[in-house]
């Protein structure tokens, strides 16, 4: 009898650790497929100077969820951050202008993360609320010169917009002159700010700005009959867009798709995009 309890009891304790160890070890695997979940690591990206403020938001949020990531961003321009990224520099290229012909070929792959619209900007001593197509035309390549010829009055129009090497040139560029050349007659500035400002303070100036750069200071023009609304551009009615774009080299992986996805996400487009001036891509017809 004695023998019968003791073999009992040792097959009793042999059986609780035979289970210890299968839970000690489904535990082990739990862990670790948290910890292959885990986000870490370092991103780079730079780019169109546009798309920075939202970002950064971005990028604060980011840091709540996933406190091992470091993100580093920096702006230089949409053509600066199409290049770095085809050179490999960064790992994200934040662009507001399409791929450039001269990185088709170098295997970078689009994510949109916005929709920005532009409008066009008057002084406020201009009595004309609204431009056709062709008057926006005619007035960005030099042909009409003066007010009066669009039913203002005598009074010259002074052209205030961007560089060549800007984003929002080329956005207007292709969606309103769509292959024309705009006029060498103009006073160029080297942000959104300083064109506002500039069109503020000069009687008769006419230019454009992202949407997030209008304010009282200035007039806003309807294009073709329609005035600058989110809900125009996400119905069609407003084409004076174009969308933020981040561009890496090959597919997106580990913390570089996971910001990606963060950003593009609807729970950070619906509550960010629209502050910062933007239409979310959750809105968007891609």
């Amino acid at each position: 009898m004695k023998s019968f309890f003791k073999k009992a009891t040792v097959m009793a304790l042999t059986l609780a650790v035979g289970m210890s160890l299968v839970a000690g070890c489904g535990s082990d695997k739990k862990d670790d497929k948290a910890a292959s979940t885990k986000v870490e690591g370092k991103i780079s990206a730079s780019g169109s100077t546009a798309l920075l403020p939202l970002l950064k938001v971005g990028q604060e949020e980011f840091y709540k969820k996933h406190d091992k990531v470091t993100i580093n961003l920096s702006g230089g321009g949409s053509f600066t951050g199409q290049k770095q990224v085809a050179a490999g520099s960064v790992d994200i290229g934040n662009s507001d202008v399409a791929l450039g012909a001269d990185f088709k070929d170098k295997g970078l792959v689009e994510t949109k993360l916005v929709g920005i619209p532009f409008v066009f900007i008057a002084n406020k001593d201009v009595p004309v609320d609204n431009l056709s197509a062709q008057q926006y035309v005619d007035i960005l390549t030099g042909k009409i010169k003066n007010w009066k010829e669009v039913g203002g009055k005598d009074q010259q129009i002074t052209l205030v917009h961007r560089a060549k090497s800007s984003g929002s040139r080329a956005t207007i560029a292709d969606v309103v002159l769509k292959g024309a050349e705009f006029t060498d007659a103009a006073v160029i500035q080297d942000s959104n700010g300083a064109v506002r400002s500039a069109i503020a303070t000069t009687p008769g100036a006419i230019g454009y700005v992202d949407a997030a750069y209008v304010d009282s200071s200035v007039k806003a023009l309807s294009y073709d009959g329609v005035k600058y609304s989110i809900a125009a551009v996400v119905d069609g009615k407003y084409p004076v867009y174009t969308f933020g774009r981040m561009f890496t080299k090959g597919e997106p992986k580990g913390a570089v798709k996971a910001f990606i996805d963060y950003v593009t996400s609807a729970e950070f487009q619906n509550v960010n995009a629209e502050k910062q001036g933007f239409v979310p891509i959750t809105k968007m017809k891609k």
